[in-house]
C-alpha cells in the first residue's frame, strides 16, 4: 500500500513535469466522455476522461473537476482510476457513489485514486453500468464539495483508450 502510493506521487511529479512538453491528442469524443493518447519520453499515455455535468457549491473556489481511466503500457499500469476536484483533499474525505455502492479514494494534495486493482475494476465495472457518478470531497479547509457525473458514452472511450495502449 505504501509502495503503491509512493510510486503514484513519483509518477504525479514525473506526470506534472512531462505534462508542459506533451499536448494529449484526442482520439475521440464520446457523449460526456473523451479519449486521449499522448506520447512521452517514457512511452504513450492513453485516457479516457470526462468533466463533471453539475458542481456544487458554487461559493467553493476551485480548478476543474475531472475523472479519468487510465492506461501506461510502459509502466504496466492499466485501468488506473482518478480524479481531481479542482482543490486540495482533506484526508481520507474523498467518496464516489452510484445507487448503492460506495468507493473510498485516497488524496494527495488535489488528486485522488483507488485503494489497489481490485477496487479499480469493480469501479470501472459500475461505470460502465452505471448512468451517473457522484463524488463527494471535502478541502483542506473543511467545506464540502459534490461533483456529479455523466457516464453516458463511457464504455466507447474506455475502450477507445484501452485499444489506443495495447
Amino acid at each position: 500500500m505504501l509502495a503503491k502510493k509512493l510510486f503514484i506521487c513519483l509518477f504525479l511529479f514525473i506526470f506534472s513535469v512531462n505534462a508542459f512538453a506533451v499536448t494529449p491528442r484526442s482520439a475521440g469524443k464520446y457523449k460526456n466522455w473523451e479519449s486521449y493518447v499522448a506520447e512521452t519520453d517514457k512511452g504513450k499515455i492513453c485516457f479516457a476522461q470526462t468533466v463533471p455535468t453539475k458542481s456544487a457549491p458554487a461559493a467553493v473556489k476551485r480548478n476543474k473537476s475531472k475523472l479519468f481511466v487510465t492506461f501506461r503500457p510502459s509502466e504496466e499500469i492499466k485501468d488506473e482510476v482518478s480524479l481531481t476536484s479542482g482543490h486540495d483533499y482533506k484526508t481520507s474525505s474523498v467518496t464516489a457513489s452510484s445507487g448503492k455502492r460506495k468507493y473510498s479514494f485516497f488524496s494527495q494534495k488535489d488528486f485522488a485514486w483507488l485503494l489497489d486493482d481490485q477496487e479499480e475494476k469493480k469501479f470501472i465495472q459500475l461505470m460502465k453500468r452505471a448512468t451517473d457518478i457522484i463524488v463527494k470531497a471535502r478541502t483542506t479547509k473543511g467545506a464540502e464539495t459534490t461533483d456529479h457525473y455523466s457516464m453516458m458514452g463511457f464504455t466507447k472511450a474506455y475502450n477507445t483508450a484501452k485499444k489506443a495502449c495495447s
